[in-house]
């Protein structure tokens, strides 16, 4: 973990609410697809998680919704300011998991972290299926950036509007090695008894601290409680305990 300071360079609508926040600042700290940042914001008691959507050296793609205060600050901020950024946060995606075709799954703002994943996998040769979900046509972002790695790309809508009308469930392939999936926990829920294979799965939780301190984003396993912001995000299938 380090603590940051990066330069804002872009900071653009991709929807109505969704945001491309593009940082300049040492990435060294992230190593995998699916760890996630905690942006300090001026006025706010405690920092912002945001997953990593994609990197290189010296460069930070983060995606975000405008929820809130913090984030409705954060879409006000123009290039040149500076954040402080907590990098290297999270367990992330084990890519070693992902068989010959691994298939991504993510709905809404649980898209980003699958991005960079796409592309590590892509890297190594494998053939990425990737369903991104969405409520309507006027909240899809990324469809083409995918298609651009060189991914199978389906959308879903729940209205019907583009794409496959349904979930991310309705769109499954016939065949796929593993399942890597982020999104709201009801879909998870949705993906966990639905698909075929072993999955791994980023949940998304309030956090304090953001690096196992406060204990506050604690959720239950079958080994025991695990801190979804160091033990986590990513947690196995095999692993995952749901709360009725």
């Amino acid at each position: 973990m380090n603590d940051i300071s990066m330069k804002v360079l872009q900071n653009r609508p991709l929807t109505a609410d969704v945001r491309e926040l593009v940082l300049q600042g040492d990435t060294a700290a992230i190593i995998r697809p699916g760890q996630f940042v905690n942006l300090k914001l001026d006025g706010c008691y405690l920092r912002r998680p945001i997953s990593v959507c994609d990197l290189n050296a010296d460069r930070l793609t983060l995606i975000y919704k405008v929820v809130g205060r913090g984030t409705g600050l954060l879409a006000e901020m123009p290039a040149g300011e500076t954040l402080s950024v907590l990098t290297g946060l999270g367990n992330g995606y084990d890519l070693s998991l992902a068989g010959d075709a691994p298939l991504l799954l993510g709905g809404g703002v649980g898209v980003p972290p699958l991005y960079l994943l796409a592309k590590r996998l892509i890297g190594q040769g494998k053939a990425v299926q990737v369903v991104l979900g969405f409520n309507r046509k006027s909240e899809v972002f990324y469809e083409e950036e995918f298609k651009a790695l060189g991914a199978q790309v389906c959308v879903t809508t729940a209205d019907g509007s583009y794409g496959t009308k349904g979930f991310v469930t309705d769109a499954l392939p016939e065949a796929y090695s593993h399942v890597y999936t982020c999104g709201p926990e009801p879909m998870l829920r949705a993906v966990y008894r639905k698909i075929v294979t072993s999955g791994s799965f980023s949940f998304e939780s309030r956090m304090g601290c953001g690096f196992g301190a406060c204990m506050g984003c604690s959720c239950k396993t079958i080994t025991g409680y695990k801190r979804i912001c160091k033990d986590g995000p990513v947690l196995e299938k095999e692993e995952i305990r749901w709360e009725d």
